[in-house]
């Protein structure tokens, strides 16, 4: 596949020698929005952490196809909310990849933090305390760091939790422009009515990969179910599995005339 952001070659992660994905095969294609779904404990945010970097495969590869620059916003639990830091001092985290953690900040940078804190509905906040905002304006703040750090790959760990109604609606057109500007943007997600009304691509997950595709199609209830019996074959301390041949291989060209499911009948362990 000539156009895609990032591509998967019998890509294996996880954590003490245990995987937490495995054998993932395909593209992502660029300029695309995917949700990636599936059960807790299923290897969404363990895949997440491996496109970026923080975690080095057990085996396999992760390409970054055309160098682009990758943002990425994990968990709003991840995030110490206790450092004494107001949102200016957070959002401006965004420019550290251009200006360098030495870099000077320039008049034009605040102007682009107020800019970016307008988007997303924070005009004014820029010396509010980062301890005292609700969890719908913290993630606005995080998604004004996203936004400016300019990236051609957005990766989005559940942005929606413990957010409410009116900031969810907010993120996902922020999210719908960045797609309209052919940015690949990837969105780990549990609603699957929102998967279904606003992402046209979905990766489903349980430790390996169930279905992926058009979302239509991924989500129909056979995948569903397939993806809930994978998650029930799995336990905490599930050995090294080796590639069970050609079930895994998933040469994902988003191609929707075509079935992208998996066919194999569940996880196998060596």
């Amino acid at each position: 596949m000539t156009d895609a952001s990032l591509t998967f070659r019998d890509l294996t992660l996880g954590y003490n020698s245990h995987p937490a994905v495995h054998h993932l095969n395909g593209a992502v294609k660029t300029g695309s929005l995917t949700a990636v779904v599936g059960a807790n404990g299923s290897g969404k945010s363990t895949l997440m952490k491996g496109i970026v970097g923080v975690l080095k495969p057990m085996a396999g590869t992760c390409f970054n196809a055309k160098g682009s620059r990758i943002a990425y916003l994990p968990q709003q639990s991840e995030l110490d909310r206790s450092f004494p830091a107001r949102v200016i001092d957070l959002v401006s985290l965004g420019l550290w990849p251009r200006r360098g953690l030495l870099g000077r900040f320039t008049r034009d940078d605040r102007d682009q933090v107020s800019k970016a804190l307008m988007a997303v509905g924070l005009g004014g906040f820029e010396k509010r305390p980062i301890d005292t905002l609700s969890g719908g304006q913290l993630q606005r703040a995080l998604f004004a760091r996203v936004l400016l750090q300019d990236a051609e790959i957005i990766l989005l760990d559940e942005p929606f939790n413990a957010v409410d109604a009116k900031t969810v609606g907010d993120l996902i057109a922020l999210i719908k422009r960045w797609h309209g500007e052919k940015r690949t943007v990837m969105v780990v997600i549990h609603d699957l009515d929102l998967v279904r009304r606003h992402f046209p691509e979905t990766l489903l997950l349980a430790r390996q990969p169930v279905a992926w595709g058009e979302t239509i199609e991924t989500l129909k209830p056979e995948n569903l179910l397939r993806a809930r019996r994978f998650d029930e074959a799995w336990h905490d301390d599930a050995p090294w599995c080796e590639p069970a041949g050609d079930d895994h291989a998933h040469d994902h060209s988003h191609d929707h005339g075509h079935d992208h499911s998996h066919r194999d009948s569940g996880p196998r362990a060596a």
